[in-house]
């Protein structure tokens, strides 16, 4: 069976349609099959459609996706509760302890980022995966830092990187690669992010699963969670009738 190559984290200046346009017309050039874009809260429905007619006409399945970057656990369990059915996609950027934590253990979050370079602020250890494993979660690495840091920085990411997708790994937390591309020349192809996964010692099978089976099993489950027939997990409605 073919695989679903998916980058779910795209992030072009929303207010400049040409560049949203080039990036994902480079999306689909460069082979994927699935982009989420990183969207505001407060986006319209119109904005919305227009994203989603300008991915239909490059042949490229879209998925909407928030970032949501709260300051207190609080914060995130309120902005969770506010958008969670608007998007397909939520994402928490984790710049505190209490934070990262609430979010790896609540179950509407699908996928866990963390600062690139404030690695102070990096909080992905053995409590954090322990919590997500528990959960639903997914370790998010953006591959965007890789690519524009330099020197002693990139070293520490690496470093970095190498103790977290080893952490995750042996709680079964799955682990996303992202580009994180604001600009089409920041992008790459599906099986390239997964090569340079082996930066950070993800073997082949693991490095491609992170740009294919695991964030296209993230968009495929909140579809259905999203769906009219959902009812539960395990649970949904297959007919309508006065006899059911």
């Amino acid at each position: 069976m073919r695989r679903i190559f998916a980058d779910l984290h795209l992030c072009p200046n929303l207010n400049e349609p040409d560049c949203v346009s080039r990036v994902i017309k480079k999306a689909r050039k460069l082979g994927h099959d699935l982009v989420a874009v990183s969207l505001p809260p407060d986006i319209t429905g119109e904005r919305m459609r227009w994203l989603q007619n300008l991915c239909s006409e490059a042949g490229i399945d879209f998925a909407s996706r928030v970032d949501v970057k709260p300051r207190t656990s609080r914060d995130l369990i309120n902005s969770l509760r506010k958008l969670r059915r608007r998007f397909e996609i939520a994402a928490v950027m984790c710049e505190s302890k209490d934070v990262a934590r609430q979010a790896a253990k609540d179950r509407r979050v699908d996928l866990l980022n963390f600062p690139a370079v404030d690695f102070r602020g990096r909080y992905f250890d053995r409590a954090e995966a322990e919590l997500a494993s528990k959960g639903l979660a997914s370790l998010e690495v953006d591959l965007r830092p890789l690519l524009t840091l330099e020197g002693p920085a990139r070293v520490r990411l690496l470093s970095t990187l190498r103790r977290e997708v080893s952490i995750a790994r042996g709680f079964r937390v799955p682990v996303v690669i992202s580009s994180g591309a604001s600009d089409e020349l920041l992008m790459r192809k599906p099986r390239e992010m997964a090569a340079l996964a082996s930066l950070f010692d993800l073997n082949e099978a693991s490095a491609l699963n992170s740009v294919s089976l695991n964030p296209a099993a993230i968009v495929k489950r909140n579809r259905q969670k999203l769906s009219t027939q959902f009812v539960a997990p395990g649970i949904r409605v297959v007919r309508r009738g006065k006899d059911c």
